[in-house]
């Protein structure tokens, strides 16, 4: 499967608001869709349900350190097992460190605000072609950081995440291609 870096697709939420973001990313790859049946709602839950081990373990490691800093954390695993039970994909939902803003038949925005930065994450599903069962599922990242903190923070961070979101596409589609 492969995985391409793009740009912020011209028509998610993220890109008609016109905001200057501090960070931007985006990547892409295609999934098989032959029913045409996934939503926002099929990828929201699969971004959740479908990351690797690893990413796990990183993320309970970034946890321990930044909560010695006062920032968010994601909370524990049992207390996301039940949210996810009830998660809807709808606007104001918290999973984890993720909070739900906007979400239309093909994109969810996931996202937090803390005191050092803002992250939005956009979930992106388009038809590749008209009446083709291919489509391009895209995530993006932006970044708006609050003060030097932030700028700092993400600086560690930064490289992992480049290799963090690739992956977890290809788990995403991987998960709702078996669906299909």
């Amino acid at each position: 499967m492969r995985i391409v870096k793009t740009t912020l697709p011209s028509n998610s939420i993220l890109n008609i608001s016109h905001k200057k973001y501090d960070y931007v990313d985006s990547f892409q790859g295609e999934l098989n869709d032959i029913d045409n049946k996934f939503n926002s709602v099929d990828i929201g839950k699969a971004f959740f349900s479908s990351g690797p081990k690893w990413i796990e373990r990183l993320f309970a490691l970034r946890n321990k350190i930044v909560s010695l800093f006062g920032l968010k954390t994601s909370g524990n695993i049992s207390d996301q097992k039940k949210q996810f039970e009830n998660f809807k994909c709808e606007p104001d939902q918290q999973l984890g460190l993720f909070k739900v803003f906007a979400k239309t038949e093909n994109e969810i925005i996931l996202g937090e605000d803390d005191k050092h930065l803002n992250f939005r994450v956009s979930l992106f599903l388009e038809e590749k072609e008209k009446k083709s069962t291919t489509k391009e599922l895209t995530i993006s990242t932006t970044v708006e950081f609050n003060n030097w903190f932030g700028r700092f923070y993400f600086l560690p961070v930064r490289p992992f995440h480049k290799r963090i979101v690739p992956s977890m596409l290809k788990e995403i589609i991987k998960e709702l291609e078996k669906k299909d």
